[in-house]
Order: C-alpha cells, then sequence, then structure tokens
C-alpha cells in the first residue's frame, strides 16, 4: 500500500482536523537505521553524513511520519565528561559519570554544540538530512532532558541518594544540565529541525511523583518554554510507568506524549487526551523485535481502537526506540497495518 500524502501534508491536515489517507506513525527507528545502509552501529555515532545516510535509507524504506536523529542518550553528558563504552556493533553505553561526589558540579561547563565531542555530528545529521528530505519529512534531533542528563554525569545511584542528603547540589547539577539542553536545543532549532525530548531518568521506576515535581519538572518545563518561543511543538517521551505523572507531563507544555508500552493508551486517553495528543505504543521488543508479521498487525490495531478517538488525536509509534534488530518485515506490518486502517 502507499501513501497518499507526505507526511507533512499529513500532519498539517491532521492538526487542522482536514481529512487525513491515514493516521501518523512512526516506528521509532533507532540503531535499525544502520541495518537499512549495511553498517555497522559504531560508524554512525561520529559521521554526521553517514547518520543522515542511514536515516533518510530508513525513512525512505518504510515511509513513516517523523525522522529522530539519534544514536543513543548520552551526547550530552559526554560532552559534559562522561566516558562512553562505544560497542562495535550495538548502543553505546554509560562507562563512568562525569563527576566523582558534587565538589566537582562547579567545574561542569554547559556544552558547546558546535564544538564538544560528537555533537557537532549529529548538528551535521541533521542539516544533512533536512537537505535531503526535509521538504516532504518533520526532522527532530534526540534530545536527553537535564534530570537525565544530570543522572549521567553524576551516577544514578549517587543522584538518587542526593535527592534526599543534598537536594541543593542536585538543582546545581540540573541547572548546569538544562543549559546544556538549551544550547543544543537551539542549534537544532537553528538548523531548522525541532527538538524531540526524552527523560528516562524522572519515570515513575526511578523517582517519585513529588521528586520529579522537585527535581525534574522545573526544568523540563523551562526546556520546553524555549522550544516553544522558537515556534517549535514538542514531543516528550518518558520511559517505564508514567500514568501518575501524565497531568505534569502536560503542565510542563508537551504537545505530545509518548506513551511507554507498560502503560495504557486507553487510561491515557481518560486521563489527559484532552489536553495532549498521544504517541505509542506497540511493545518494541516483545512485538516488533519478536513477534511475527500478524502479531504487529494486532498490536497496531489494539492501539489504534483503544485511543485513535482520543481528542487530541493519535500517532501510532513503537512504546520507546526499536531495538537494532528489529526485522524490517515488522516495520513494513506496522506501517501497512496503520494505511489499511485508512484515516478512521
Amino acid at each position: 500500500m502507499k501513501d497518499k500524502m507526505t507526511p507533512l501534508e499529513r500532519a498539517k491536515a491532521y492538526n487542522q482536523g482536514k481529512e487525513i489517507d491515514r493516521l501518523p506513525c512512526v516506528p521509532i527507528v533507532g540503531n535499525t537505521a544502520a541495518r537499512v545502509i549495511g553498517a555497522k552501529v559504531c560508524e554512525l555515532r561520529g559521521n554526521g553524513q553517514l547518520l543522515a545516510k542511514a536515516h533518510v535509507a530508513a525513512y525512505r524504506l518504510f515511509g513513516y511520519d517523523n525522522i529522530r536523529i539519534f544514536t543513543d542518550l548520552y551526547t550530552l553528558a559526554e560532552a559534559m565528561g562522561a566516558k562512553l563504552t562505544v560497542p562495535a556493533d550495538e548502543t553505546a553505553y554509560l562507562q563512568t559519570p562525569a563527576l566523582k561526589d558534587e565538589s566537582e558540579i562547579d567545574s561542569l561547563v554547559p556544552v558547546n554544540p558546535h564544538k564538544d565531542s560528537s555533537l557537532p555530528q549529529f548538528l551535521e545529521a541533521t542539516k544533512c538530512t533536512l537537505d535531503a528530505v526535509g521538504s516532504e519529512v518533520p526532522v527532530t534531533g534526540a534530545l536527553t532532558c537535564p534530570f537525565t542528563t544530570a543522572s549521567f554525569l553524576m551516577g544514578t545511584e549517587k543522584l538518587a541518594r542526593m535527592t534526599l542528603q543534598k537536594p541543593e547540589a542536585v538543582h546545581k547539577l540540573c541547572e548546569v544540565s538544562l543549559q546544556s539542553a538549551l544550547n543544543y536545543a537551539k542549534a537544532i532549532i537553528d538548523e531548522g529541525a525541532a527538538p524531540s525530548l526524552t527523560d528516562p531518568m524522572s519515570s515513575g521506576t526511578v523517582i517519585s511523583r513529588k521528586h520529579f515535581q522537585i527535581f525534574s519538572y522545573p526544568y523540563l518545563k523551562k526546556l520546553i518554554d524555549y522550544i516553544h518561543s522558537r515556534g517549535k511543538s514538542v514531543t516528550l517521551h518518558i520511559c517505564g510507568r508514567t500514568s501518575h505523572i501524565w497531568d505534569l507531563m502536560a503542565d510542563a507544555g508537551a504537545d505530545c506524549i509518548s506513551i511507554d508500552n507498560e502503560a495504557s493508551l486507553t487510561e491515557a486517553k481518560e486521563k489527559v487526551g484532552s489536553r495532549v495528543r498521544l504517541m505509542g505504543n506497540v511493545r518494541p521488543s516483545e512485538v516488533m523485535l519478536d513477534g511475527t508479521v500478524d502479531d504487529v498487525k494486532k498490536a497496531v490495531e489494539q492501539c489504534i481502537s483503544q485511543a485513535a478517538d482520543s481528542p487530541k488525536g493519535l500517532v501510532v509509534a513503537s512504546g520507546c526506540s526499536l531495538p537494532t534488530e528489529t526485522p524490517f518485515a515488522n516495520i513494513h506490518a506496522m506501517m501497512d497495518a496503520v494505511r489499511a486502517k485508512g484515516g478512521i
């Protein structure tokens, strides 16, 4: 099945309440893009042109509704001194936080996205992608939010203890992380794209609602306010259990909330569907990676039945980034299942 509208045409019509050919659909393709061009994951991280080539090729192959320039969550933390392990053909992960203890927080300097670490390569990838397909599909740059970056700078366990024992130090860490996020957000927007926010350490799996309100929300809101001031809308993804903070995610200004597969789209529709667009939430591992084509189609149909009538709309999507080895057939199946349902 072929689309009758480009993603930009579809998004504009959907936002205006006009007829669309199908619902927007975003299987959140991360490092699976490397597989589309036969590259190793590690080759994408420091090569903006190759990263762009991979994401453009993946978009052209599958036809989804948003390109997200992404390899891992650690770009800002790395640029501020964190050390990563970069496997030859898997997603990078945190090796050593930037700081040993809170006495070193004052040594941190907000990032310069045009000079520091791999950030210039991500900006180059953004520019190259926009040049190639920006006239037909939205292009976003993955941006890690302040509280999550703070956890990568200090270490998750240490930061958790500090929220109880040294809250002012946590605020200092979040403030410098916010400044880095603002700098990178500006650079992404200056290129012509929009930041796509991800904040996994603000999950209810990690912190309570109270601590979210104290240590994450204020910095998240400032970041979203800035993005809005530049004329861009915001999609916010927080992993894991989030139903207890959906109202706060909306209060922070998110225009679209990406719902993890651990949550219910029906519940999200009832609680905040009148305030924000919902995005989600086919299981990335159990269904997209390990399931059959029929499993994918059934999961997509379930998402649509649960939330296609949500007042602010629905973007059918995976509940989080797809595993690198997700079969192409399953990504095609997701897109085709949405196409089969039409504009609903």
